[in-house]
């Protein structure tokens, strides 16, 4: 048995804030910028060019990007948008808010990324956009998606440092929405950004955004808009951590290794794949629990100090949406599987590399007393 469980407790994904982003944040307060202002422009500036995109729209959250973006491309009443069950529910929720019915296709059972083969199969008269998501930070399979002809609205919140077969994910799709939360490789606390290449869209994401055009008595608005532009003060959080972008990621590149070396040493422990061909941002490091229950194990790295999460239990069987199913949607055996088994273990560039290491040893003595 290796050395006994940690004296405190580890985050599962604390944020890697330092004094710089304290110093920015005071330097943007005393330059009387509290909200949309120079800050979020250079925000978008610097964006437009590390996504290879030709605009970049900053809002008020990853669920707003997504929001938006929909209603860009016009989704509502009877219309349908397919996506996948595993996936944090605001990715579903969106496509209610805009009074279309969501339609899950399943995964694929090794990145657990939606399946274009599903997807093809669920398109129907009705089908208005597909909202894939780049799981994990691995870029789901854009070209098949691509190829059935539909606006592909990419849901890339675990994604910004990401490459789909050489290609910069924010650069492919024809709206690709990040989050800056507070977890994410870029954590600002709240906040998303909208990539497209199209100038009609970007025209209306950012009508969309603000509640209004002009000053004084000749300020109009051209659609009735929502309030979702993002502050200065967020703004300068990001900038800070995306200079840090290079720095936090060969951070957690070994934290994946250090897991990597462990998984591959114990049965029934098995990390979701990661497909060579693409850059993975790392954003999470998720496993398939198979020998024991997953929530057993869950249990049992608690009371070892080691803070784990759930990503995701399957959408489809979450209360809100078990009657708001389409009367088509298929059975999903591979993402429902795959809800009973993933367990997401600490990642994060504010953890040191021993920190990794003692969750790696918690995961060893946990899998010696239960495997059975």
């Amino acid at each position: 048995m290796e050395a006994t469980r940690r004296s405190t407790f580890l985050s599962f994904q604390p944020p890697a804030i330092t004094e710089a982003e304290i110093d920015a944040v005071a330097e943007t307060l005393r330059s009387g910028w509290l909200t949309t202002g120079p800050r979020t422009a250079e925000l978008e500036a610097r964006l437009r060019e590390y996504l290879e995109a030709r605009h970049v729209l900053a809002v008020s959250s990853g669920t707003a990007a997504l929001h938006l973006s929909l209603v860009a491309l016009g989704v509502g009443p009877g219309d349908e948008v397919i996506t996948t069950p595993i996936t944090w529910p605001a990715t579903a929720n969106v496509i209610v808010h805009c009074g279309a019915t969501p339609v899950f296709a399943d995964v694929r059972d090794d990145t657990l990324n939606v399946d274009p083969d599903h997807v093809a199969a669920l398109v129907n008269e009705r089908t208005k956009a597909i909202v894939p998501v780049d799981l994990y930070g691995q870029p789901a399979d854009l070209d098949p998606l691509r190829e059935l002809g539909l606006p592909l609205v990419e849901d890339a919140a675990h994604a910004a440092e990401s490459r789909y077969r050489g290609r910069k994910v924010g650069s492919i799709s024809d709206l690709t929405c990040f989050s800056l939360y507070a977890t994410k490789n870029i954590a600002a606390g709240e906040g998303g950004l909208i990539s497209t290449s199209s100038d009609e869209l970007a025209a209306r994401l950012d009508d969309l955004r603000v509640m209004r055009r002009g000053h004084g008595s000749l300020y109009d608005i051209a659609v009735p808009g929502y309030k979702a532009n993002l502050s200065d003060v967020l703004a300068t959080i990001a900038l800070v951590q995306f200079d840090k972008l290079a720095e936090h990621a060969e951070r957690r590149r070994r934290q994946v290794e250090i897991y990597d070396e462990t998984v591959a040493e114990l049965d029934g422990v098995e990390a979701v794949a990661r497909d060579p061909r693409d850059l993975h941002a790392n954003h999470l490091y998720v496993v398939r629990i198979t020998f024991a229950g997953r929530d057993e194990v869950q249990r049992a790295l608690a009371d070892e100090n080691v803070g784990t999460s759930i990503h995701f239990l399957p959408v489809h069987r979450l209360s809100a949406y078990r009657d708001r199913l389409a009367p088509h949607q298929p059975p999903l055996p591979v993402a429902e599987r795959a809800g009973r088994e993933v367990l997401s273990l600490p990642l994060s560039p504010a953890h040191s590399d021993d920190d990794i290491r003692d969750a790696a040893a918690a995961l060893r003595r946990v899998h010696e007393r239960l495997n059975r």
